[in-house]
C-alpha cells in the first residue's frame, strides 16, 4: 500500500497534479474558513440589526467579494510551496491572474462597503417623517459622495489591473506619450463627464437640491427621486419621470419649494361679487382648517386682495407640514368655501348686473299713430 502511494505521488509531481490539488485545497480552505466566520457574524448579531445597522449592512454587502477573496488569498499564499512545479511562463500567468483577482475583489469589497454605509444612513435618517430636512441633506450627501468614490475605485481598480500585463501597459505609454490628436479627442470627450462630476461634487456640498425635495422645474411639480453623477430624476405628481442633467440645476432657475423646511403655505383664490360677508367667511375659513386633519396649526387667513369691474378677489392661506398635505389642505378649502357660499350667500357668487332704464320725465312712448 505505501509503495503504491508513493507511486502516485511521484505520477502526480511528474505531471503537476499535485501542486494543481493543492491550490485547489486551498481555495476550498479558503472557502470553508471564510463560511464558518461569516456564520459565527451573523449568529452574533442576529436581532441586532435595529441597534447596530451598520454592522448588518456590511455583513450583507461584503458577503459576495469576500467571498471571493477568501479563496484567492489562500490560493496565492500557498502559491510558493508549488511554485517550482510550473514554467515560468505558468507562474506569470498564475500571479498575474492571482493579483488581478485580488485587486478587483478588494475593489468589489470597498464598493460593497460604501453601499452599506449608505444603506445605514438610510435606516438612520428617515425621510418619510415630517422634519426631514436634515435627513434629506444627510441622505443627498451620502448617495452622491458613494457614486463618486464608487467610479473612482473603479477607474484605479482598472488601471492597476491593467498595468499587470505588459502589452496593455505599453498600449497605455503609447497613447500617453503620443499625447497629440488623441488626446485632444480624449479631452474634448471626457470635458463633459468631467463637468457632470464637478457639477455632483458641487451639489453635494452647496445642496440647492436634495433627495425628496419638492421642486418646480421645466414648468412641473415634482418631487427629487435620484440624484446621480450626471442626472438627476424629479417624480411628477402624476406619476411621470422628468430625468434633466444634473448641469440643469446649476446652470438654470427652478423653484425649490423645501429649500429650508418642509412646512409650506398655500393659496386658494376665490372671485366672488362685491356683496360678499368677508368677515363671515374669514370665520368659517378658520373653522374649516381647525377640523381639517391637514393643518398643521400655524397659518390660516383671508385676504381681498384685488377688485375688478365685477368681482372681487378673496385669497385665503393655510399652511401645512408638506407639499403632499398642503395640496390636499388647499382642496379642502376650495371645496367647503365654495359649498358653503353656494348654500348660506348664492348672491355672493359672480353674476353679471344689466341695468335697463325706462323713458326719461316728459317723455312717452311713440305710438304707432304718431308720425
Amino acid at each position: 500500500m505505501d509503495a503504491l502511494l508513493t507511486e502516485a505521488l511521484n505520477v502526480l509531481r511528474r505531471t503537476g497534479l499535485d501542486a494543481v490539488l493543492i491550490l485547489a485545497g486551498a481555495a476550498v480552505l479558503g472557502g470553508l474558513v471564510y463560511g464558518a466566520v461569516h456564520r459565527g457574524l451573523r449568529a452574533l448579531t442576529r436581532g441586532l440589526e435595529g441597534t447596530l445597522p451598520l454592522r448588518g449592512a456590511l455583513l450583507r454587502w461584503t458577503h459576495g467579494p469576500l467571498r471571493v477573496l477568501a479563496p484567492v488569498a489562500c490560493v496565492y499564499l500557498a502559491l510558493p510551496a508549488v511554485r517550482a512545479s510550473f514554467s515560468d511562463t505558468t507562474q506569470a500567468v498564475l500571479d498575474n491572474g492571482l493579483q488581478g483577482l485580488f485587486v478587483v475583489g478588494v475593489a468589489w469589497a470597498l464598493i460593497a462597503v460604501l453601499y452599506a454605509v449608505e444603506e445605514a444612513v438610510s435606516e438612520r435618517y428617515k425621510t418619510d417623517v415630517p422634519d426631514n430636512l436634515e435627513a434629506r441633506k444627510i441622505i443627498t450627501q451620502t448617495r452622491i459622495l458613494r457614486r463618486i468614490a464608487a467610479t473612482a475605485i473603479v477607474v484605479i481598480a482598472g488601471g492597476i489591473v491593467l498595468m499587470q500585463y505588459d502589452p496593455l501597459r505599453e498600449l497605455g505609454t503609447g497613447i500617453l506619450a503620443s499625447a497629440g490628436i488623441v488626446g485632444i479627442v480624449v479631452g474634448v470627450a471626457a470635458q463633459r463627464t468631467l463637468s457632470d462630476l464637478i457639477a455632483g461634487i458641487q451639489i453635494a456640498l452647496t445642496q440647492p437640491i436634495r433627495v425628496e425635495d419638492v421642486v418646480i422645474v421645466e414648468g412641473e411639480f415634482g418631487w427629487i427621486e435620484e440624484i446621480t453623477l450626471t442626472y438627476v430624476v424629479v417624480r411628477v405628481w402624476d406619476r411621470r419621470r422628468i430625468v434633466l442633467p444634473i448641469t440643469h440645476f446649476l446652470e438654470q432657475p427652478f423653484q425649490n419649494w423645501t429649500r429650508t423646511s418642509a412646512d409650506l403655505i398655500g393659496t386658494v383664490f376665490l372671485y366672488l361679487d362685491y356683496t360678499v360677508p368677508v368677515e363671515e367667511l374669514r370665520d368659517e375659513l378658520r373653522r374649516i382648517v381647525e377640523a381639517s386633519e391637514h393643518w398643521d396649526g400655524d397659518v390660516v387667513g383671508l385676504q381681498m386682495t384685488d377688485a375688478s369691474e365685477r368681482t372681487v378677489t378673496l385669497r385665503a392661506t393655510a399652511s401645512a407640514e408638506d407639499a403632499s398635505t398642503l395640496w390636499s389642505l388647499r382642496c379642502e378649502i376650495r371645496e367647503r368655501l365654495v359649498a358653503y357660499i353656494r348654500e348660506h350667500h348664492p348672491d355672493a357668487l359672480p353674476a353679471l348686473r344689466t341695468r335697463l332704464d325706462g323713458p326719461g320725465e316728459g317723455e312717452r312712448p311713440a305710438r304707432g299713430g304718431d308720425a
